[in-house]
């Protein structure tokens, strides 16, 4: 009654709309959105709120009110990811951001409910292994390369005075200077970078995971007939970020004690050591390995719960878990600190089969996960799919490859640095130098990659220079204005090409990873070693590939680091990698706790609790207006509404990837299938694209359906040369900009007109 008598003070449907504009990647300011130097904020926070022109703040409250245009109103949420500039140090974190995308690319499967919880199992092992990894290269950098080798040699010693303390060979050595304790010194480090990273994943988690979406039943045909995006419990996945934290902080901790631990129990087992430490650390090892089991049941035993809003908490396991991990650590470190008569550091720690086990059990995973992929797609193929189904496991290899890369550049600098002259340490494990050695070769790959592409962008352009000038046929012909717009749709083409990208580059990864795993295992030598023996070319390839390797691996390191502290003073550069994290963090956290965080579980909600409450209190008519990753963000609170609310909102988007990326890469969740129930579900959806583009495109919905959501390629530039209305040049707009297109305010025109109620919804 009360909802009823204020639609009729706002003149109900009839009389007032609203146009909630979502802008894209890169963000925004309400005043640029909103074509005003005056805005007020409506609802919201210094995080993400909606805004309003200052003259329409009580547009809607106002009695009487029977304006024609839609009162337009912007959320802004850029400050969820690209405002902040220190969370450009999540570059440093990038390998888990990828293998947590690989979680969201499976193919889309029905009735194979095993095989998808097989799928998300295997990738968040792969994340697991990841952290493994990281925690593995640090613990090389302080504990071998560091403690053990440089700190144990007179000559590194003497180089680096600030090892003196550690060091038996200076000043006839101190209490630290026993390897044991060195070691269990070394180990504060990696032990606090795992600590940072918990803090992180807990801050984060406490800010985004934590934000519930609007209660609502499931709707009986949410499993088969509608994407995941629409289940409940879909943006909330609080339950199941604390238990990979958990797990993976616990596995991080059990990392560092099996390296501080390992040294010291295999000098106890020698033939006259002593019998009482020998026991010791045999049940540390053992209770190491059986912490290991738990670490890795835990994290297979439970997956996402999106059927339901679930909020429990398995706040003993969450919290018993990292402490009895650290309590082992500490264990291992007193142990290690022992006196030992005798024992002196020489050669390297046993690094090669840590990391080669490493190596091995990651490819087996992206190996099995590429015949899961491809079960799936074979059941329900989509022929947009990227790589066949296969983008996920590729996606996998790609976030491996990128651990191995950083972890590598990061031995192989600190080796160098620590040992001036190549003579006085061993220096990393030798398949960290394999891996090094195989970055040239992978570099020539894709750089015929590259060519290759640029023929065919070449061609293409080309090709587009009959068709612009077929599209201006009445026109002056402008031969390096044809050539620009011919340029622009060339370039935009590439996107297409991104599978064919991916796909390269992850299976020369795996064959050249392959190659040097057992390079590594079968010789125990580096490259320029084993192939002493060869002809001088040879063994002069090897060298130079070892050498150039270390520097490109060492060089990547250093652009990650010099990237994320240009951030805090270059604003630019801050934009660009805010844009990289819109993109990237879209997705919740199911397979990797360290991640950077997921906006959109905060994002999400905001539309839904706006669009659900503005509707149900006037009323009043509603367009949802998507730019770029805003159109994905309005898809996703468009499925997260009650049936009864998604058939009073209307759909624009434009410069839209609905289809051209997200559909392609994420088929299980933004495929036909969930496109198709997305314009049948809201009242109406008009997309716009254009030409131009390279990130926006059509939805290529199959049937009727597909000229009712699609416009015709919008003409950009707008003129070909001066005209009447253009007397200055147009610019090519290409993502940017679709306001200023005519038929923008048509079609959002046409969109409030068919949400009448005397005009039949689409269906």
């Amino acid at each position: 009654m009360e909802h009823a008598q204020e639609r009729a003070s706002t003149g109900g449907p009839e009389g007032f709309a609203l146009e909630l504009l979502v802008h894209g990647v890169g963000g925004t300011t309400p005043e640029k959105m909103l074509d005003d130097p005056r805005t007020v904020r409506i609802t919201g926070d210094d995080t993400a709120a909606v805004f309003r022109r200052a003259e329409d703040a009580e547009a809607d409250t106002g009695p009487g009110n029977q304006r024609r245009e839609p009162v337009p109103e912007a959320y802004v949420w850029c400050n969820l990811t690209s405002g902040n500039a220190s969370r450009a140090l999540w570059l440093l974190l990038l390998p888990f951001m990828v293998v947590n995308l690989a979680h969201w690319m499976r193919p889309a499967a029905r009735g194979r409910t095993r095989t998808v919880r097989l799928y998300g199992l295997l990738v968040r092992l792969a994340g697991l292994s990841l952290t493994v990894l990281l925690v593995a290269a640090v613990c090389e950098v302080a504990l071998d390369l560091t403690a053990w080798q440089c700190a144990g040699t007179r000559a590194c010693a003497d180089r680096h005075s600030w090892l003196g303390f550690l060091s038996p060979t200076v000043s006839d050595g101190g209490w630290w200077s026993r390897p044991g304790r060195r070691l269990a010194l070394a180990a504060l480090l990696p032990a606090v970078l795992t600590c940072l990273l918990w803090y992180l994943s807990h801050r984060t988690w406490n800010a985004y995971e934590s934000q519930a979406p609007m209660s609502r039943p499931a709707e009986p045909d949410e499993d088969t007939a509608r994407t995941a995006l629409g289940r409940p419990g879909f943006w909330y996945g609080r339950r199941l970020v604390a238990r990979l934290r958990a797990a993976h902080t616990a596995a991080a901790l059990l990392t560092v004690a099996a390296a501080v631990g390992s040294a010291a129990a295999r000098f106890d087992r020698r033939p006259d050591g002593p019998a009482l430490l020998d026991a010791v650390g045999r049940l540390l090892m053992v209770a190491l390995a059986g912490g290991a089991v738990m670490v890795v049941w835990v994290v297979c035993r439970r997956g996402r719960s999106e059927n339901r809003l679930d909020r429990e908490l398995d706040e003993h396991l969450v919290r018993r878990l990292p402490l009895a991990a650290l309590g082992l650590l500490a264990l291992t470190m007193l142990y290690a600190g022992w006196e030992r008569p005798g024992w002196e550091s020489r050669g390297r720690l046993p690094g090669d089969a840590t990391f080669g086990t490493i190596a091995l059990v990651q490819g087996l995973i992206v190996i099995v996960m590429a015949v899961v992929a491809h079960t799936l797609h074979r059941t329900h193929p989509d022929p947009r799919a990227a790589m066949r189904g296969l983008g996920g496991p590729a996606v996998a290899m790609l976030a491996c490859a990128l651990g191995g890369v950083m972890s590598g550049g990061v031995s192989q600098r600190v080796a160098d640095w620590l040992d001036g002259t190549g003579t006085t340490i061993t220096g990393p494990p030798v398949l960290l130098t394999w891996q090094a050695s195989v970055i040239p070769p992978l570099l020539v790959v894709l750089l015929v990659l590259c060519g290759w592409l640029g023929r065919r962008t070449w061609q293409l352009r080309r090709t587009e220079l009959a068709a612009v000038d077929s599209d201006y046929p009445d026109k002056p012909k402008d031969r390096a204005r044809t050539r620009r717009i011919a340029n622009a749709r060339a370039l935009a083409a590439l996107t297409d090409r991104a599978p064919l990208i991916v796909a390269v580059t992850s299976a020369a990864t795996l064959l050249l990873g392959a190659g040097a795993l057992v390079g590594a295992l079968a010789t125990g030598r580096t490259p320029g070693e084993a192939a002493d023996r060869t002809y001088a070319f040879v063994q002069g390839a090897a060298e130079t590939a070892q050498a150039l390797g270390s520097w490109l691996i060492g060089f990547g390191f250093i652009l990650f680091v010099t990237w994320g502290r240009r951030a805090y003073k270059d604003a630019s550069a801050r934009r660009t990698i805010g844009i990289l994290w819109d993109v990237g963090t879209f997705w919740p956290r199911a397979a990797h706790p360290f991640s950077p965080p997921c906006y959109a579980e905060r994002a999400v909600p905001d539309l839904t609790w706006r669009i659900a409450t503005w509707t149900r209190a006037t009323g009043g008519r509603l367009v949802i207006s998507g730019h770029s990753q805003g159109s994905v963000l309005a898809a996703a609170a468009a499925w997260q509404l009650t049936p009864a609310d998604r058939r009073r909102v209307a759909l624009l988007t434009y410069g839209s990837p609905l289809e051209r990326l997200y559909g392609r890469w994420f088929p299980a969740h933004f495929g036909p299938a969930a496109l198709s129930a997305l314009h049948h579900d809201v009242a109406c959806w008009r997309n716009l694209y254009r030409p131009t583009d390279p990130i926006g495109g059509p939805v290529r919905l199959s049937g009727e359906c597909g000229p009712e959501v699609d416009h015709e390629p919008l003409e950009d530039p707008l003129a070909y040369g001066r005209t009447e209305q253009h007397p200055l040049p147009t610019p090519i707009l290409g993502h940017s900009d679709y306001q200023a297109d005519p038929g923008f305010a048509q079609e959002r025109t046409k969109l409030l007109a068919r949400l009448r109620p005397d005009v039949p919804a689409q269906r």
